[in-house]
């Protein structure tokens, strides 16, 4: 029995599968990529592209991006795929979605795959930029704040695309002030007031190079407000020891009805996917939810952040939750989801 399934790429194409009697096909925008027998392993699959005579068949490194994509999304029991009889593109092999495993083999990791910048990166990521002390010889200098949408992936357990973008204080004013007037927010954020009042708020930040002003939207509806800060210039820098290209995060979910575990899974991994994208040297994402928000804390547990320890801020006692690069990428939580296209076809490979 065959099925049929696409998923959505952020540069607007269409990445389809066909499963089905143990092989998969794939396709982007009706362009064959890929036909391939597949055998189950333990933790992933052995592909064996289709080969036209007796040498190695090249594989695209398109061809290996889409069935790594396409893997890796629908089924978080997917670390690797093992190719066989193939001679790997050397772009693929440069950048990391292949690796030569010294017999003969290729090798995907779903690690290094969502590591990959891929359609997920809306803007070029800042990597490259110089690490530059500041005068002080502590700090250093951080790059320009980008602008406009920075990340967009589409969410297949929820059917939902998850983006974010920088926030335009023009444009996002009144909602900032009406969320931040929510007694629910008000009471962990404590930043009500009037629109003067917010307005000064973020154009201070839009002035200090250490903070990023974001908004999240499901659907391009926006729904939530988020701060990604350097921690080595913020004031949890005592509380947790950061290294230079560490980051943080504070996050407020302003529309009701985008509330509940299932959405925070989604924006919390795509916040922290970002971030991580955004820089590869960022080694860790730390966040100091008040000690008493329970309900925030333990969804970041369940993402894979750890509760350090408690400190005290002078307005909170806060809980250090911290996030490393490494932890994140081997469990890939909201990356890697089952979904309706991966339980359509999860024994179309035996």
């Amino acid at each position: 029995m065959t099925s049929s399934h696409t998923l959505p790429l952020p540069d607007g194409r269409r990445l389809t599968a066909e499963t089905g009697s143990g092989g998969l096909r794939l396709s982007i925008d009706g362009r064959p990529l890929l036909s391939a027998a597949c055998e189950p392993i333990e933790g992933g699959l052995v592909l064996a592209p289709d080969l036209v005579g007796e040498r190695p068949a090249p594989l695209a490194m398109d061809a290996a991006w889409a069935a790594a994509c396409w893997l890796f999304t629908g089924d978080p029991a997917c670390r690797r795929l093992v190719w066989r009889g193939i001679e790997p593109d050397p772009a693929s092999l440069r950048s990391g979605l292949l690796l030569a495993d010294g017999e003969g083999d290729a090798i995907s990791r779903r690690d290094a795959f969502w590591q990959l910048p891929g359609p997920w990166l809306r803007c070029p990521g800042i990597t490259g930029y110089p690490a530059i002390a500041r005068g002080d010889g502590v700090h250093l200098h951080r790059p320009p704040k980008p602008a406009g949408e920075l990340y967009r992936r589409f969410d297949p357990a929820l059917g939902l695309w998850i983006s974010l973008r920088s926030l335009d204080i023009d444009d996002d004013l009144e909602r900032f002030n009406r969320w931040q007037n929510t007694p629910r927010v008000l009471a962990f954020w404590q930043e009500g007031g009037d629109f003067l009042r917010h307005r000064a708020y973020l154009e201070g930040l839009a002035a200090d190079p250490h903070v990023q002003t974001l908004i999240g939207c499901f659907d391009d509806e926006p729904f939530a407000y988020f701060e990604a800060y350097w921690a080595k210039e913020d004031r949890i820098a005592p509380f947790c020891a950061p290294g230079d290209h560490d980051r943080g995060i504070h996050m407020l979910v302003g529309e009701e009805h985008h509330r509940g575990p299932h959405k925070v899974r989604s924006w919390l991994s795509a916040l922290v996917h970002w971030m991580f994208l955004d820089d590869a040297r960022t080694g860790r994402v730390v966040s100091e939810p008040r000690a008493d928000n329970a309900r925030m804390i333990g969804h970041m547990q369940s993402l894979g952040f750890l509760r350090e320890r408690e400190f005290d801020f002078p307005h909170k006692r806060a809980a250090l939750m911290v996030l490393d690069r490494r932890d994140f990428f081997d469990r890939c939580p909201g990356l890697s989801e089952p979904s309706t296209m991966a339980a359509a076809h999860e024994n179309s490979y035996v």
